[in-house]
């Protein structure tokens, strides 16, 4: 299997839970300004990601929790690559509402916030 994208987690905004709570993660590479940390997963890339985005039906894990890609936004691709930064939505959606966002299938929030802890492992797998 192909991995679209390897990076982990260095910090946790404040505000993350919240989000997550709601489905709505943001991965923001470390070196973020500080009034979007708060909102944000900072992270750090492990292997470079691929020129290509992912594509529907790819896998993403969040340490043990797993979602499958159901659609990837106009740039949002080039922003993880350019920036570190993506914002993804665990909604199941067949469409994303803005083009910098990926949407997920839906899983348990409780799970996802447990899994956004410094350390963990976020893997995209094409």
């Amino acid at each position: 299997m192909t991995i679209s994208l390897k990076t982990r987690i260095t910090a946790v905004g404040p505000e993350v839970a919240d989000l997550a709570e709601g489905g709505v993660v943001i991965l923001f590479a470390d070196g973020s300004p500080s009034e979007l940390a708060e909102v944000s997963v900072l992270h750090a890339v492990e292997d470079q990601p691929s020129a290509e985005a992912p594509a529907t039906g790819a896998r993403i894990s969040i340490g043990s929790l797993e979602a499958t890609i159901t659609s990837v936004g106009s740039s949002a691709w080039q922003k993880v690559l350019d920036i570190g930064h993506v914002v993804i939505s665990f909604n199941g959606a067949e469409s994303t509402e803005r083009p910098g966002e990926i949407c997920a299938s839906e899983v348990d929030t409780q799970a996802l916030v447990a899994q956004l802890q410094t350390g963990t492992a976020i893997i995209i797998h094409a």
